[in-house]
């Protein structure tokens, strides 16, 4: 016989708001993979590994003076024509991280509103969601990027926006994160809890920030207090 577990049952959250990048979908070594081929054709030669070290998490108007400062100035719709080339290989190539479908659909099933806020472009954002198949879940108006808000992370601008596009109180909201910018977002937005997904950043370091570290997307209904913590995995 399997004990119950004595652990209290969390409070049952107003809104889970949840990253893209690395959190649903599988695209950091895709998009890290284009960014590194386009600055290597700019003289700044970069592997995908360097790109991810150098950008993880950034939006792109972060991003465009750390480059500029390497490569000089770049042409007036380089970053358009970047997110045009990542929104094309996304709708082409991503796969969802393990468990997270799953893990997203058991939160809207369970009745708790869902967004999704994203350094990303806004194209390359939907691309993602559309690819795999997210996107209805969430609909256009609780699927935000960058572009929407006047700073992205890791100010708290996309998730106070993400918790009104909910109806909810930052305090109330679960935010779901696997990167530095992104829980200091969640926890500048002022959100009850920013849960820290320890596949990119190592466990502790997430902590010491203020996330409640954990290693799998199937264990998050259980988190919340749907459930088992030991889902299935997409396929």
């Amino acid at each position: 016989m399997v004990k119950a577990s004595n652990r209290p049952r969390p409070p049952r959250p107003a809104a889970v708001l949840f990253d893209c990048d690395g959190v649903l979908a599988d695209s950091e070594t895709l998009v890290n993979r284009i960014v590194a081929e386009e600055l290597t054709a700019r003289g700044w030669r970069m592997t995908a590994d360097e790109a991810r070290e150098t950008f993880l998490g950034m939006a792109l108007p972060d991003m465009m003076p750390v480059i500029e400062a390497r490569t000089g100035p770049l042409p007036p719709r380089w970053a358009r024509d970047l997110s045009v080339r990542v929104a094309r290989a996304i709708r082409e190539e991503v796969e969802p991280i393990p468990g997270a479908i799953a893990a997203v659909r058991a939160v809207a099933e369970a009745g708790i509103p869902i967004a999704c806020a994203s350094n990303s472009a806004r194209l390359e954002l939907m691309a993602k969601l559309e690819r795999l198949g997210l996107a209805p879940l969430f609909g256009p108006q609780r699927v935000l990027s960058f572009e929407q808000v006047p700073r992205p992370k890791p100010a708290g601008d996309l998730y106070r926006a993400a918790a009104a596009a909910c109806g909810a109180d930052p305090a109330d909201c679960v935010v779901v994160e696997d990167s530095l910018l992104g829980v200091r977002a969640g926890l500048a937005a002022g959100c009850g809890r920013v849960l820290g997904f320890a596949r990119e950043v190592e466990a502790q370091i997430l902590a010491g920030l203020g996330a409640e570290p954990f290693f799998a997307m199937a264990a998050l209904p259980g988190l919340l207090g749907l459930g088992s913590p030991d889902g299935p995995s997409d396929c």
